[in-house]
């Protein structure tokens, strides 16, 4: 039985969330990419709390395809540690997870 998760990572900018959603589709590495803001994040970052308008990039996908997907992100994301969190997908519309069946496929056939 396939497992699916929604990945999720935070960006600076929409552009920068952008570009990485087109990557991760066009790769077949997910779906779909929603990015989602402007959003405000608190958070500690050397010793103090920051405070920064992010964005959110929620990508479906296989749980199989993390890695791939983890290291994209990492090579193209701004920040020094980047948010990468998969979230399980317990329950989900089975036509909507047939078509993403066909949406990732392309990433196996690579």
């Amino acid at each position: 039985m396939r497992e699916y998760v929604q990945i999720v990572t935070t960006v600076p900018t929409k552009e920068e969330g952008e570009r990485i959603a087109l990557e991760l589709v066009q790769r077949h590495l997910a779906g779909c990419v929603q990015v989602v803001g402007p959003m405000t994040s608190f958070y500690w970052w050397q010793g103090k709390i920051e405070r920064s308008e992010e964005w959110l990039c929620i990508a479906k996908t296989e749980r199989a395809l993390f890695d791939a997907i983890e290291r994209t992100i990492i090579a193209m994301h701004p920040y020094k540690v980047p948010e990468i969190l998969a979230i399980p997908i317990t329950e989900g519309s089975e036509d909507y997870l047939e078509w993403l069946r066909e949406q990732i496929a392309g990433a196996r056939e690579r």
